[in-house]
């Protein structure tokens, strides 16, 4: 049977207060947390001010990474959370970030990255069809 990987869940978050991810602190502070709430392991983190409005930041996990990137001045935060082992990791972040940020409005894509054992799979699929 074939598995994944990894989770990579991806968000635009509309209609969030301008004042929830406008500073690089709040961002910092968002995604910091997030990292502890789901338990993940954070290796490094980098955040970036822009001026006159917005901010980004990325967290380099154990497991993958969390970005975000924000633009006040539309009330829009695009949300990247993809992990590998544990799913429910990702789900916890992911959910613990839209709570936070309260968006009117939230478009999610989750994809399951990186499958493995499909080779084995069709081989043995292969082998069967061959012997009917």
């Amino acid at each position: 049977m074939a598995k994944t990987l990894g989770l990579h869940i991806l968000a635009d978050l509309y209609g969030v207060e301008a004042e929830r991810i406008d500073r690089v602190e709040d961002v910092r502070d968002l995604l910091e947390t997030a990292v502890k709430v789901a338990d993940l392991t954070k290796i490094s983190s980098h955040y970036y001010q822009f001026q006159p409005h917005g901010a980004t930041g990325v967290v380099l996990l154990a497991e993958s990474h969390i970005s975000i990137h924000t633009w006040p001045e539309h009330g829009l935060a695009t949300v990247d959370v993809y992990t590998c082992g544990d799913p429910s990791k990702a789900y916890r972040a992911m959910e613990y970030i839209i709570n936070t940020l309260e968006p009117k409005r939230v478009d999610k894509q989750v994809h399951e990255r990186g499958l493995v054992g499909e080779e084995r799979q069709s081989e043995e699929l292969r082998s069967i069809l061959l012997s009917v």
